[in-house]
């Protein structure tokens, strides 16, 4: 569907029309806090219950994306997110507020698991993600520039993510449909373009591999967002900035992660994994201690923008990490769903902790649990092969003829030798010669379905 180096910019519209909800978290919360009748245990509770719902779209569809082609369940999802995010924001009835933004998560949650399944059979999962993550943050430094100059209302965030979502509607003509005409016993193209065996039936590959990055994402993510989701109180009520101060602080974090993803994308796989995950997770770890003991608007700011530079950085790294896993993105959207349930329970948790033990300990206590986190995230990036992050870098032991062609039609990488550090660049040479014909072409005579056409595939 795309040229091999070419961005596909339609699952990257998706991917930002499924990201938007975390990254407008603390608006979103602090606005429902201080428009509505709301405590701020029970706005933090109305924000774990978005993100959760979004999260089980991810659980339910992830074996399923494949088969069912993206641009169907793509609609369905933006669908959702625009009719429950615009509900919720026209109504100021707390009961429609929850309903409303509980079916919009699950419509986010959905086009961000087709996203992360369509981008993970990409051949370059990492520059896809790189340019999703880009896309996100700055549509959320815009609306967080924006949305302090047109009002308190709750739902200013809330129609910013419903008119993305509508905004992205047109792009899906340009997804794969669902997969109808294929064999039985045969599901979704495969991402060389052919169709292969049904994700329902073929075994998860690297499954110790796998559980462990999707165990330590889901605390990775809910110590992210337990801060995340309280950061706008702290801002206001510790640090003492006011509202338009706290946007334009938010905003200009965001755009140091734009930086951080540009450098991400720039370094690509030249340090592994390994060292960004780990490293860049120590740095986490201390900017939220900093971040939650923030008493000044300058260590305040300071705390944030440092976070939000490596934060995405590390994220863009374990999402190709995950997609690394398996070709048919199944562990990228399992993990990526992992990582929105640890994100859901985020704002709930935040909010408790500050509430018992107060902004500095609570710091404390998530900066610690992020470090304890780094020994087995970096493990699992030392341990596990995967697909290489570009497509010019190959692992390969002994010569093994396999990894080439691995690389040039997307085999799975569970039939790959996997171990092996030895990375070479394979220059890639146009030769014009007629196509080798494959066993599947040949078939009895008359008319073929178009479906069934060899290579027809979408990936």
């Amino acid at each position: 569907m795309f040229a091999p180096r070419s961005i596909p910019w339609p699952l990257v519209a998706l991917f930002t029309a499924g990201y938007l909800p975390p990254y407008l978290l603390p608006t979103t919360v602090g606005r429902l806090d201080t428009s509505l009748p709301l405590s701020t245990t029970q706005a933090g509770a109305v924000g774990s219950a978005l993100l959760l719902s979004s999260a089980t779209a991810g659980f339910l569809l992830a074996s399923r994306v494949q088969r069912l082609g993206a641009r169907t369940p793509a609609r369905f999802g933006l669908a959702l997110a625009v009719l429950g995010y615009g509900a919720a924001a026209l109504t100021t009835a707390v009961p429609a507020v929850v309903a409303g933004t509980v079916v919009g998560g699950f419509g986010s949650g959905t086009a961000m698991t087709v996203a992360a399944a369509r981008i993970a059979a990409e051949r370059d999962p990492h520059r896809a993600s790189t340019a999703g993550l880009l896309s996100v943050s700055a549509l959320a430094g815009a609306v967080y520039l924006t949305v302090p100059h047109l009002g308190r209302a709750h739902g200013l965030p809330l129609a910013a993510i419903a008119l993305t979502a509508l905004a992205v509607w047109p792009l899906t003509g340009r997804l794969p449909g669902g997969t109808a005409g294929t064999r039985a016993g045969h599901g979704a193209d495969g991402p060389d373009g052919r169709t292969g065996p049904d994700d329902t039936t073929t075994p998860l590959p690297h499954r110790r591999s796998g559980l462990v990055l999707a165990a330590t994402v889901l605390c990775w993510s809910l110590a992210q967002n337990s801060l995340w989701g309280v950061s706008g109180r702290i801002g206001l009520t510790q640090a003492g900035l006011g509202d338009a101060a706290l946007g334009a602080v938010f905003a200009v974090a965001l755009g140091a992660g734009l930086v951080g993803v540009l450098v991400a994308g720039a370094l690509g796989p030249r340090l592994g994994r390994a060292m960004p995950v780990g490293a860049g997770t120590v740095l986490i770890a201390g900017c939220i201690a900093v971040s939650a003991a923030a008493t000044t608007p300058a260590v305040f700011a300071t705390g944030e923008i440092a976070w939000n530079t490596v934060y995405p950085v590390v994220l863009s790294y374990l999402i190709g990490l995950a997609a690394s896993l398996d070709a048919r993105g199944r562990w990228a959207v399992l993990v990526g769903s992992a990582s929105s349930l640890g994100t859901s329970a985020g704002p709930l948790t935040g909010s408790v902790l500050s509430a018992q033990a107060g902004y500095p300990v609570m710091g404390l206590v998530l900066g610690a649990g992020l470090l304890l986190l780094a020994a087995p995230m970096t493990a699992v990036a030392l341990h596990t092969g995967g697909r290489p992050l570009l497509p010019g870098a190959i692992r390969r032991r002994g010569g093994t003829p396999a990894a080439l062609v691995a690389a040039a039609t997307g085999t799975p990488s569970g039939a790959v030798p996997e171990v092996g550090a030895v990375e070479q660049p394979v220059v890639e040479i146009d030769v014009e010669a007629p196509a080798v014909a494959v066993q599947d072409a040949y078939d009895t005579a008359g008319p073929r379905q178009a479906a069934a056409t060899p290579g027809s595939g979408t990936g």
